[in-house]
């Protein structure tokens, strides 16, 4: 079976901007493959290259049975929710629908089905007939991807799709991603919010200033980069803890790869403890021990 898409040796320039810098991947058939990194690492640039928007100054791309991504019948056959809304606020939910659906080549009933169910799908059937310019902002992230997947494709992209969602449109988003992914449809997705990438994706790329610095699954790269877990101790005698860590405050901090260890050095001494917090190492930590800085730079 073919990858959904091969890259090799892409790099694209801005200018005397190397954006993305020789970079290259595989996506496999029904992944969810996710790029993770600060703004302006080339999340972006490499998705507009990748849908055929950008032509790469250096290496290849190659979708599905080896498409070019920008031919025509390539660019028909998948779907993207841009980062920038790309919706007519002056028309309903339904129209915008409808128009992309022709912009993809349906009509008739299958149009009016496809364009029912990507409602449905999104969770706007009570709106459709609504202008989008009364839409909130997370109502118009779901009318987005909605327009994403109109035509049913098997290769989507989405681009930053939770920006500025709020919590209810968020959980819609979060269902209609997981049940794009229980149906095999291949997703590349990018985002600057660790926790997306950890819930949704199946593989994560990690980018900064233009190269992959790191790729694999999730669980994987927190292993290899995430360091120790964290187990704060408030104590009601700090005196009374015989263990290593720092105490500061009441409470004790440790470092530590086993922290099963901490509740057996509690029992051996009898420490009355107040609360007990621990922390797992996760994919931003794992972001700020490759590349020593802050997720959201």
């Amino acid at each position: 079976m073919r990858d959904a898409i091969t890259i090799s040796g892409l790099t694209i320039r801005y200018g005397q901007l190397t954006a993305v810098d020789g970079i290259g991947f595989t996506v496999a058939k029904g992944e969810t493959f996710g790029f993770l990194g600060p703004n302006g690492a080339g999340k972006t640039t490499c998705i507009h290259a990748m849908c055929g928007l950008l032509e790469p100054d250096e290496g290849e791309i190659s979708l599905a049975d080896g498409m070019n991504p920008a031919k025509p019948e390539a660019r028909r056959s998948v779907g993207i929710a841009p980062q920038a809304l790309s919706l007519y606020e002056e028309l309903s939910g339904e129209y915008n629908l409808s128009f992309f659906s022709r912009m993809y080549g349906l009509s008739g009933e299958k149009l009016a089905k496809r364009v029912a169910e990507s409602l449905d799908f999104v969770g706007l059937t009570e709106r459709r007939g609504d202008r989008v310019r009364n839409y909130s902002g997370g109502m118009k992230r779901r009318l987005n991807l909605a327009c994403a997947l109109v035509h049913e494709p098997d290769l989507v992209f989405l681009d930053e799709p939770m920006v500025g969602v709020d919590p209810q449109s968020r959980s819609h988003m979060f269902d209609a991603i997981e049940k794009l992914r229980e149906r095999k449809v291949t997703i590349v997705y990018t985002t600057h919010y660790m926790e997306e990438a950890q819930r949704l994706c199946d593989r994560v790329a990690i980018m900064d200033r233009g190269r992959i610095v790191a790729l694999d699954t999730v669980d994987a790269l927190i292993e290899k980069h995430g360091g120790s877990s964290s187990v704060s101790i408030r104590l009601d005698d700090p005196g009374s803890w015989k263990g290593e860590g720092e105490v500061r405050d009441g409470v004790v901090t440790i470092e530590t790869e086993e922290p099963m260890n901490c509740l057996r050095t509690l029992f051996k001494y009898g420490v009355s403890v107040r609360t007990l917090k621990l922390e797992r190492p996760n994919l931003e930590r794992v972001f700020l021990n490759i590349t020593g800085r802050k997720l959201r730079d």
